[in-house]
């Protein structure tokens, strides 16, 4: 066969490349995780009862921002290291910024207090099973956003999978923040912190199990 006829016959089969596919698969993971946390905290927590008063304060708006922000950065971060040898760089730094943030927020408000009122601000009332809400939450967005990943092809396995279990708990986050009664950024940043933190940690470990391809 002679390379003209090769290369006519190689360029009659090509198939058109849908450069939209990923993009659609992330947001059907992400609607139907968040849907499921949605129903599930609906379900076993239930939205707090008083939810259209403080929608009309703007430090609930700040405890909402505060999760969203990192679930953008932590979709910036999957999105670059789904590349074959690609790192996260800048992305890790957006990914930090909510937390630095809400940090110094919460030094600020206790520095405010007296020493006594400190802890009861850092402890609120639901120190205990917060972070383990916020678990409970992600059940349905950690395989739904891992499932988006395995479109994608990721080296860094372990980043990869710590960034994809983040993305699943902070999404997850922004839908406790509808029963959550916490209202202190003292608060936010340790527990919240941790219930994000606990499934990246998981993702990291499950990376390399469930996104190698």
């Amino acid at each position: 066969m002679k390379t003209d006829d090769l290369i006519s016959l190689l360029s009659n089969h090509v198939t058109r490349v849908d450069r939209v596919a990923v993009a659609r698969r992330f947001i059907k993971a992400m609607l139907l995780g968040a849907l499921g946390s949605l129903i599930l905290m609906t379900v076993v927590f239930g939205v707090r009862h008083d939810l259209g008063s403080v929608a009309r304060t703007s430090i609930f708006w700040a405890k909402l921002a505060y999760p969203f922000a990192i679930a953008v950065g932590a979709m910036l971060a999957v999105m670059r290291l789904g590349r074959p040898g690609a790192r996260a760089g800048y992305t890790w730094a957006l990914v930090a910024l909510p937390f630095v943030a809400v940090w110094v927020a919460g030094a600020l408000v206790l520095d405010g207090v007296a020493p006594e009122g400190r802890w009861p601000l850092v402890l609120g009332q639901t120190w205990r099973t917060c972070p383990f809400n916020i678990l409970l939450l992600s059940v349905p967005t950690f395989p739904a956003v891992f499932w988006a990943v395995k479109a994608l092809a990721p080296t860094h396995l372990r980043l990869a999978g710590a960034a994809a279990g983040l993305l699943a708990s902070s999404t997850a986050t922004v839908v406790y923040c509808l029963h959550c009664p916490e209202m202190s950024p003292a608060f936010w940043s340790v527990w919240y912190a941790i219930g994000m933190l606990m499934p990246a940690g998981i993702g990291a470990w499950l990376g390399p199990k469930l996104l190698r391809w």
